[in-house]
């Protein structure tokens, strides 16, 4: 059996068997942590949440959830939706608590469109998602999953069940329609 079919299968048992969430863990451990790296350099030096805990605080939203996975690129597109939302809960815990001191920002290093601005609004940027995802629920996906999740346009197609083609173009569109949503928001 190849990891691949291992994960889908534990993925199929895990919010039913204890020992099977335990196993999935081990198994998605690693790439669940790339994923966390790739998100949080994108965050601000200043920021207290770590990969480990992001990590950790993921998979267990995830898990009570988990009789729904249909695939291990479902999974992961997944996790990278659970750690959008963690990061924007985080950033939104930090802000209440300075109280309009200024936002959390995080870089959005992968907008290749000049920007007066060098960061962006963690709390701007998930509005901004959640309005895409009311226009064209794909183009959500492929941003969650390439900018806070970090994965390749090849696995975003994958996870997705499109091609790469797609996956570029819906990437170029949507990095331009976000860019115009912050930069009228910002």
């Amino acid at each position: 059996m190849t990891e691949r079919e291992n994960i889908t299968r534990l993925l199929s048992t895990a919010a039913r068997d204890p020992r099977s969430a335990a196993r999935l863990y081990d198994a998605v451990y690693n790439e669940l942590q790339a994923l966390a790296r790739a998100s949080m350099r994108r965050e601000s030096s200043g920021h207290t949440l770590q990969p480990t805990a992001l990590v950790n605080e993921a998979y267990l939203r995830l898990l009570p959830s988990g009789d729904g996975w249909e695939n291990r690129g479902h999974f992961f597109g997944a996790a990278a939706q659970a750690m959008r939302r963690i990061l924007v809960d985080h950033a939104r815990r930090r802000n209440a608590a300075k109280r309009g001191d200024g936002a959390v920002r995080v870089t959005f290093t992968d907008l290749d469109i000049e920007a007066e601005e060098p960061g962006i609004d963690v709390e701007a940027l998930d509005e901004a998602l959640t309005q895409l995802k009311q226009e064209d629920e794909r183009l959500e996906q492929v941003v969650t999953m390439r900018y806070f999740a970090g994965l390749s346009i090849e696995q975003t197609a994958a996870a997705l069940g499109t091609s790469p083609a797609t996956v570029k173009r819906d990437w170029n569109f949507a990095r331009a329609w976000l860019y115009e949503r912050l930069r009228g928001s910002g």
